[in-house]
């Protein structure tokens, strides 16, 4: 069955050529998006659905989440809101409330803070494991995330547990954990940082991955300038997430190599580091992706408009930058080319906003602006 959506004041397509078109509408058959035009000009299909004449955008596609975890870390929140500085100590307090929690409690919980995401727009996720940091506890991390998207990502190299030395547990991340986590993944992340693992660690955990057939992203330059993001474009890594502190090298190496830079704008919201500035690094040639990085410590937001308003007001981008790397920008950080636009071919994931325009995601920061969110041409509520 074909449905003509229609009635669309403008229609934010998220093609390469950024094209924006009023008075527009489009064909969804069988999830996908088989024609888009105007208005004037639409073919007959099956059925109608009239958006009367508001916005519609792709569905954001959100390439960085932390979502399986237990425990609250609203307290640390408090602290840093008083001064005290963030240096990633806290991961290890949610990893004992995780390994704590049942997988029914884990399980509940995600499938919350996914229909916030769909509440809010977001059709694509990516989920990271990275709170168990045991072999057992993150391969259940990683199956409990394959029950809500395919994009899935093991960061058993999230920190060094308590117990073990580093040596031993880049080991035991290559080895045995890596092996349980296999079946249930489809990326390997290391989080390249003062206080979690250095270059040649991260090099060892993503040499292990690459070789069982995982693909390849690093958290990089989050906390202070390093040598991750010089890592992630050297292994021609598909994204390097963060880039908060970069030379100009590293700037020139993004640019060089087209990995993909995930800015995080919540994190520097909820740590107080400064903004990624984005103007550089688009004027650079360096290809963008906006996401939540949703996680109980450094950034507890499952709202992608939320984002965008920041990198909009923060980080020098314009509206229509902004909502480019919330959709096609997030997909290319998941080397997808069927979500993140409303081309033909593309799949029928979209959001119909209470506004006019795409500008007003940045315009009315805070707003509900999101009616209706549809996945694979249906429209969806929550999960």
């Amino acid at each position: 069955m074909s449905t003509l959506v229609t009635g669309i004041g403008e229609l934010f397509v998220g093609d390469a050529a950024g094209t924006v078109m009023e008075q527009a509408a489009f064909v969804v058959e069988d999830g996908r998006v088989a024609w888009v035009g105007p208005a004037a000009e639409a073919p007959a299909a099956d059925a109608a659905y009239d958006v009367g004449g508001r916005a519609v955008i792709p569905g954001f596609v959100d390439s960085h989440s932390h979502l399986v975890f237990a425990g609250d870390r609203s307290a640390e929140f408090a602290a840093r809101m008083a001064g005290e500085s963030y240096a990633a100590g806290g991961i290890r307090t949610t990893v004992r409330a995780t390994r704590e929690a049942g997988d029914a409690e884990l399980t509940a919980h995600v499938a919350r803070l996914v229909a916030e995401m769909r509440r809010q727009g977001t059709t694509t996720l990516e989920i990271k494991s990275g709170y168990g940091l045991s072999v057992a506890d993150e391969a259940r991390s990683l199956a409990v995330a394959r029950q809500f998207t395919e994009e899935t990502t093991f960061l058993g190299a999230h920190v060094v547990p308590e117990g073990i030395s580093a040596e031993d547990y880049v080991a035991l991340v290559t080895g045995p954990m890596l092996e349980a986590a296999r079946p249930y993944a489809s990326w390997i992340d290391a989080f390249c940082e003062r206080g979690a693992f250095d270059v040649d660690q991260a090099r060892a955990v993503l040499a292990a991955g690459a070789a069982v057939g995982l693909k390849g992203r690093l958290h990089a330059n989050q906390l202070t300038y390093g040598g991750g993001v010089q890592l992630a474009c050297e292994l021609g890594l598909v994204a390097v997430d963060h880039c908060t502190y970069l030379s100009d090298a590293d700037v020139d190496a993004l640019a060089q190599s087209g990995t993909v830079a995930t800015l995080l704008p919540g994190v520097e919201f909820s740590t107080r580091h400064p903004y990624v500035d984005a103007r550089r690094l688009i004027d650079a040639g360096v290809r963008v992706a906006l996401a939540s990085d949703c996680n109980p410590g450094s950034c507890f937001t499952s709202s992608l408009p939320f984002c965008i308003a920041l990198a909009v007001r923060d980080m020098g981008m314009t509206p229509s930058e902004a909502v480019s790397a919330a959709t096609a920008g997030g997909a290319a950080a998941l080397d997808r080319t069927d979500v993140g636009h409303l081309s033909a071919g593309a799949a029928a994931d979209f959001a119909v906003l209470d506004a006019p325009s795409h500008v007003h995601l940045a315009y009315r920061p805070g707003v509900p602006l999101v009616a209706e969110t549809w996945r694979a041409g249906q429209r969806i509520d929550g999960r």
